[in-house]
């Protein structure tokens, strides 16, 4: 996620918090500092602190979950209305989704019991902790509410997600999602309109639900399209290559002449290479050096597919590897084709707009 930087990997797992948290650490800090001192700013944000670590474990427990299940995640990220668990992919089987929905929220349930038994043990040690300010009582109050909030059935949120593994199990995952995705975006109403006369807030959380529910939504019909066809459907059959002999400056001339942005790179062999990325050329240019190559700047680790590859799979690795394109091949090796994000898009689009039953 861009405008974010790693704190510490754990378990494999990158751990990230977003320029705006820290943003918001300094608001808050600053604001209890004018209101009551040093010692009241530090108190209020280590507890908000040991707030953000709860959501921590809670996305840890979406990957450990996740992780059962084959599935990675890369990062993690903190973000001002809570934690990302970016997963490398999702899971295929309602049965696995609805299990990686509730490890989170289950994480803050095992979490508010520990501190219920602490709280227990204090006050039967004689002390006092249900006088206002707690930090224990505060804490459990708060992994109450993220559990009863998280399930609310608002997708893209757990209890969303957790709505759509049941829709799944009747409907197509497509359809369970638009459904699904129809309801979060009727919950993120609800929020902005309360944020308006209440909390101002809940307008974000309101923004974060809709635009994770329509990106969702266009997800899903997206590898429902996919299901249906080859890889040659879809590819772009016109493009230009480059050698991995060429110049930047060759390289320059055929990003300008033509409307692509990445380009495959042939090997002396006429086999692929790799893929040179607009944004790998433009780096390049900015090292001022005449004797760099196509070759020394393009990625090699890019896969390929074959014409005869089903779409599905092919979405797959492109989700999978964060590939700019995609070469595809014939059943000789030969590069007959491209396949961009652009076209995947293109794809939906042209299968939205037929009518029912129709096909290319």
């Amino acid at each position: 996620m861009s405008w974010s930087l790693p704190i510490v990997r754990i378990a494999g797992i990158q751990l990230r918090i977003h320029v705006t948290f820290l943003l918001l650490i300094g608001w808050l800090a600053f604001g209890y500092y004018t209101e009551g001192g040093s010692a009241a700013a530090a108190g209020r944000v280590f507890f908000i602190l040991l707030l953000f670590l709860c959501v921590v474990l809670h996305e840890f427990g979406h990957a450990f979950a996740a992780k059962a299940f084959g599935i990675n995640t890369p990062d993690i990220t903190l973000l001002p209305i809570g934690g990302v668990a970016r997963l490398e992919r999702m899971p295929e089987k309602p049965g696995q989704e609805l299990v990686i929905a509730l490890a989170g929220p289950l994480v803050n349930v095992v979490i508010a019991l520990g501190l219920s038994v602490a709280i227990g043990w204090r006050s039967a040690a004689g002390v006092e902790v249900f006088e206002s300010p707690n930090l224990l009582t505060q804490l459990l109050a708060i992994n109450v509410l993220l559990v009863l909030f998280n399930l609310l059935p608002a997708f893209p949120m757990d209890g969303g997600r957790v709505l759509r593994a049941l829709l799944a199990t009747r409907f197509s995952y497509a359809r369970a999602t638009q459904i699904a995705a129809s309801i979060g975006q009727g919950f993120a109403f609800v929020f902005g309109f309360i944020g308006l006369v209440w909390n101002p807030f809940l307008i974000f959380i309101a923004l974060f639900v809709y635009i994770g529910a329509s990106q969702e939504a266009a997800l899903a019909q997206m590898k429902d399209v996919s299901r249906r066809f080859p890889v040659s459907s879809a590819m772009v059959r016109e493009f230009r290559t480059l050698p991995e002999s060429a110049t930047l400056e060759e390289a320059v001339d055929a990003l300008l002449a033509t409307s692509q942005h990445d380009f495959p790179v042939l090997g002396e062999n006429g086999n692929v290479a790799g893929v040179l990325t607009r944004h790998d050329l433009i780096a390049a240019l900015r090292r001022g050096d005449p004797a760099i190559r196509v070759g020394d700047v393009m990625r090699r680790d890019i896969p390929t597919v074959t014409t005869g590859t089903r779409f599905e799979e092919a979405f797959r690795i492109m989700q999978e590897c964060h590939c700019p394109a995609v070469p595809v091949l014939d059943s000789m090796k030969r590069l007959v084709g491209l396949l961009t994000p652009e076209n995947v898009t293109e794809l939906m689009m042209v299968q939205s707009a037929m009518p029912r039953g129709r096909a290319l």
